[in-house]
């Protein structure tokens, strides 16, 4: 087998070099659209001179540079961003399906290089972020931090995360919903094969809470077409006493992939219905096309 590719800031800064995040709402009074990582306004580290405008605080004038140019400027810094980017990984067992036709590749290691992405895009922007993996009943927190070290320490655990186990309980993912303290855009991706489940709840209570919540299902192209092989019988891998059969004939064929779409449908309904921005992808495309099909959509919504 063909081994997978690393995560790597080079991989990274491939697919992301002109990439952005942006903020589809109002997040403790920031405003729409693009946003830097870094605030321009009264902070402690210097930025650069304006001149004057109507309204400026006169604390902010420089009255040095007044004496010197005979005009009013005022001192411009920056201040971190009340901004935050929340990673969740599903790393529960059927995350481990792997492509019928790539089989180096499967759900989970498509979900870690879309994630990790995203962690290069935030701290490009100087935004803090952070990493949930859900997976085998729990969750592993990565706190949210700035700056190089933060994304080496995300990707790391992007690299050790392994698909197995169930979702986490909602009980389980209760405490580490505190993240929802300060504002923050949250971007999920997992296969969604469950849902709703304890994990939906809870990006649910995230987006009512006001945070800007977004999410990726994975699928397989085999998955899509149906185009299992033939004679197999497959065990969901969370819940092992289940085992169904896939017949390959062209009414069991046509019978999947009506639950498949109805299944889908209904979680695009009830995103759209929380105004959380949900898409599919499918692991065999290019990671850049999706990942800027995903962030496409966000724009999109946010100039609506």
């Amino acid at each position: 087998m063909t081994q997978q590719p690393r995560l790597s800031n080079a991989a990274l800064a491939a697919h992301t070099g002109d990439l952005d995040l942006v903020i589809r709402h109002v997040l403790a009074g920031l405003g729409h659209g693009m946003h830097a990582g870094r605030e321009r306004g009264a902070g402690v580290e210097f930025s650069e001179y304006r001149a004057y405008a109507p309204g400026d605080e006169w604390r902010r004038v420089d009255w040095k540079l007044l004496a010197r140019a005979d005009r009013y400027y005022v001192r411009e810094a920056e201040r971190d961003s009340h901004v935050a980017v929340w990673l969740w990984l599903d790393a529960s067992a059927s995350m481990a399906e792997a492509s019928h036709d790539i089989p180096a590749i499967d759900k989970l290691w498509f979900a870690r290089l879309m994630l990790g992405c995203i962690a290069a895009i935030a701290q490009r922007q100087g935004d803090a972020f952070g990493l949930l993996v859900c997976g085998g009943g729990k969750v592993e927190f990565t706190p949210a931090a700035r700056g190089p070290r933060q994304l080496q320490r995300v990707l790391a655990r992007l690299s050790r995360a392994q698909a197995g186990g169930a979702l986490p309980d909602a009980q389980t993912l209760k405490p580490h919903l505190h993240m929802a303290r300060a504002p923050a855009l949250v971007f999920a991706v997992g296969d969604f094969l469950e849902w709703p489940s304890a994990l939906s709840e809870a990006l649910l209570r995230l987006r009512r809470l006001r945070h800007d919540v977004r999410l990726l299902a994975l699928h397989t192209q085999a998955e899509l077409d149906a185009s299992f092989k033939a004679g197999i019988s497959y065990r969901d891998p969370e819940q092992g006493a289940a085992v169904q059969v896939h017949s390959l004939n062209n009414a069991g064929r046509a019978i999947y992939r009506q639950r498949l779409s109805e299944h889908f449908a209904a979680l695009t309904r009830h995103c759209r219905q929380h105004d959380i921005v949900s898409h599919e992808a499918c692991i065999e495309q290019p990671l850049g096309a999706a990942l800027r099909d995903w962030l496409r959509l966000a724009g999109a919504r946010a100039r609506c």
